[in-house]
């Protein structure tokens, strides 16, 4: 249904949704008003009759006039850049740049012929102003001067191209992605932790000779029991899931007397006779458990030297590790969704939530303790893959955003869009749509605040990272908001400032000496990645995705500034997926809008254009390895390493075999997402130690580092 009222069409446009789109089939749809309204709602804009509207859009126009300063203005490196202002009408104004090194830096008025305009019955002068374009990278304050006035903005100067880190070394590299928590050792609890990653990181380097890990979001989840499955709708991006620690390695617990030591053992113990026979990673017991256990430990108490150390990592992480541990305490007492919380408590300013942190201080330094251990653990493991030689080392996966009974939805307010899910259209992995359960930022707000909440989080990401991965790096662009209520199918696109945001991630990974990319599979407009192409940050090819007019892409036509990889977790591992076991699942779950059997009959011609592909340029090796699967696998690889893709992405999943779906898109508990242990071909759980002499992973190896025959140890 087209929009019928001109104004509503105007203040959709002022505030960057869009009113038609292109579908997953081509066909421009439009967007009815009622989704349009309920997005503006979310945005704090009352739409709801043609008076509102005009009411709204009338302020919307005059808010930049009511500002001095904007709030945040960004630049690329090198470039002219010019900044309006707005002072009383006739006015002279003075504009400097103050450094982060605290130089001073003066600016140069020019014209503008804007005329003067009443504004709350005064009038006001625009002017402008031409920043220097040699000023250094960093984030800067912009200080305004008029008539006694002053005023105040951020000025973000970010790299013109990041392009590939030193690390690197001007080499192509590859690694394995893995879902951590799958993959589970003899000594950890239930599934894997922070020193299951280390230690995969160093055989992955030292027997594999891979570059790099790249794990699932290890993003913070819910302070207890329940705990949200999927590692991409989290608490808080800012901060590490305590769920991944492993008790035994935090130094007081080789200080504990022998009976606490009995204690935490009798734990673990209880905990892994309780799993023995079970098929998902059961995050609930594991959490019991190790909180159980982490409670000793905190109780403990620490040496003076430790003390100093965790108290300078709260005063590093300041207010927001303070309220975000205020909000741990606050789920025990009133339950995991703020928002049914008592009136006084929904936001951390509150008078009611100082008096609790005071009366609660203890439990709220545990939570507080918790985050230190987990940065420790954390470092120990990017340490351990730069120890062993990887170039990249850990890195880290961004989620999208987080869920709508968050911390960060808690402390940062109205940051978020109410009433609003982000999600995404249907496409042809999932023809109903999805809706994530996320909350937006809303853009205005963002600008308002210098975007300081998106520069911690990505700070905060690559603090121990080598390198990121942008889950949905269109989000950066532009998010699919679906008003409560409504379907996925009736949502719409809203624009973000995304050359602020991405200038910001380009920032913080130049100073981080960190490799970004960013995941611009599914509808993804083509100036998107030409974008992302200019500044220098790498893109996704998944190879099941590259075809064109049927047929598979050479590798030689894949982008060079491109992460590259047979398959994604949203799929299953290649053995599974040359089986169809993505479509079976989707047509038992009822999220296949076309007929199975000719689903699958497209699939098997899909897959007969590869294997004619893959055998032409000789690949395929009829009776390689285990099984005809394997084979298969063994000759995808080999057809990504003929790529021009500086970097090669490996699934654990592939290297071993396992066949078995981690998570269906569009589902919350209709599967286990999220909570399938890596498995072998026989789909039975596989250990780490296994996984360390498996010989399919070393085949995998040796075809992604280019050998002829299998690798045994260290060049």
């Amino acid at each position: 249904m087209a929009l019928m009222h001109p104004t509503l069409l105007e203040l959709a446009d002022a505030c960057g949704i869009a009113t038609q789109f292109w579908d997953w089939k081509g066909r421009l749809v439009d967007i009815a008003d009622e989704t349009i309204v309920g997005i503006l709602a979310g945005m704090g804009v009352d739409a709801a009759t043609p008076e509102s509207a005009e009411a709204a859009l009338a302020e919307i126009r005059l808010r930049p006039w009511r500002r001095s300063l904007p709030p945040c203005v960004s630049m690329e490196e090198g470039t002219a850049t010019t900044v309006t202002v707005h002072v009383a009408a006739g006015a002279s104004a003075v504009l400097t740049v103050r450094l982060e090194d605290g130089g001073v830096r003066l600016t140069r008025q020019v014209d503008d012929w804007e005329p003067d305009r009443e504004v709350d019955g005064r009038m006001v002068g625009q002017a402008a102003f031409a920043l220097p374009d040699d000023l250094p990278l960093g984030y800067h304050r912009l200080h305004l001067s008029s008539d006694g006035h002053v005023a105040e903005g951020t000025l973000i100067v970010s790299p013109r191209f990041l392009g590939f880190p030193e690390s690197m070394g001007g080499k192509r590299i590859w690694g394995y992605a893995t879902q951590l928590y799958s993959v589970r050792s003899a000594d950890s609890w239930g599934m894997g932790d922070l020193q299951d990653l280390a230690d995969l990181a160093t055989w992955s380097a030292t027997q594999q000779f891979a570059s790099y890990i790249l794990t699932n979001p290890l993003h913070a989840a819910e302070p207890m029991p329940p705990v949200e499955p999927s590692p991409y709708l989290p608490s808080s991006r800012r901060y590490v899931n305590p769920l991944y620690l492993r008790p035994e390695l935090i130094p007081e617990y080789a200080t504990l007397d022998e009976k606490k030591r009995r204690q935490i053992a009798t734990i673990k113990g209880r905990l892994l006779q309780g799993l023995r026979n079970a098929d998902r990673i059961d995050r609930d017991a594991i959490w019991r458990a190790k909180m159980a256990a982490l409670r000793i430990i905190y109780d403990a108490g620490r040496p003076a030297a430790r003390q100093m150390s965790r108290d300078d990592f709260l005063r590093r992480e300041g207010s927001n590790l303070q309220h975000f541990s205020t909000w741990c305490s606050l789920v025990g007492e009133f339950g995991m969704d703020w928002r049914s919380w008592p009136e006084g408590f929904r936001r951390p300013s509150s008078p009611a939530v100082a008096g609790f942190a005071q009366a609660h201080s203890d439990e709220i330094d545990f939570f507080i303790w918790l985050q230190w251990i987990a940065d420790n653990q954390l470092s120990a493991a990017e340490s351990a893959a730069e120890d062993a030689g990887m170039r990249v080392g850990i890195m880290s996966d961004l989620a999208v955003g987080v869920s709508h009974e968050s911390a960060e939805a808690w402390m940062l307010g109205d940051s978020f869009a109410r009433g609003v899910s982000v999600g995404a259209p249907p496409d042809a992995y999932n023809q109903l749509g999805q809706d994530w359960g996320q909350s937006p930022w809303r853009p205005d707000r963002l600008e308002e605040l210098s975007f300081w909440p998106f520069r911690a989080m990505v700070a905060g990401v690559l603090r121990h990272s080598g390198g990121v991965r942008i889950d949905h790096i269109m989000g950066l662009f532009r998010l699919w908001w679906v008003p409560q209520g409504m379907l996925p199918t009736q949502g719409s696109y809203v624009k973000y400032p995304h050359e602020t945001m991405v200038g910001i991630v380009m920032l913080e990974a130049h100073r981080a000496g960190a490799l970004v990319v960013g995941e611009d599979l599914g509808t993804v407009e083509p100036w998107v990645r030409t974008y992302l192409r200019e500044r220098g940050l790498l893109g996704t090819s998944i190879t099941w995705f590259e075809q064109a007019d049927g047929s598979p892409v050479p590798p030689e036509q894949y982008r060079e500034y491109c992460m590259a990889s047979v398959t994604t977790h949203d799929l299953p591992p290649t053995a599974g997926y040359l089986e169809g076991a993505h479509l079976k699942l989707q047509h038992e779950l009822g999220l296949l809008t076309e007929n199975l059997d000719d689903e699958l009959a497209r699939f098997d011609r899909e897959l007969a254009q590869w294997r004619a592909t893959l055998a032409e340029r000789g690949l395929l090796h009829e009776g390689e390895g285990d099984d005809e699967a394997e084979a298969m696998v063994l000759a995808l690889y080999r057809f990504l390493t003929q790529s021009r893709s500086r970097v090669l992405n490996a699934a654990l999943t592939d290297a071993v075999g396992d066949r078995r779906i981690q998570n269906q898109p569009g589902t919350m508990n209709e599967y286990p997402n999220w909570r399938v242990p890596l498995s072998g071909p026989d789909e039975q759980p596989m250990m780490l130690e296994e996984v360390f002499v498996s010989a399919r992973a070393q085949r995998l190896a040796s075809v992604m580092n280019g050998f002829t025959r299998p690798i045994v140890g260290r060049r």
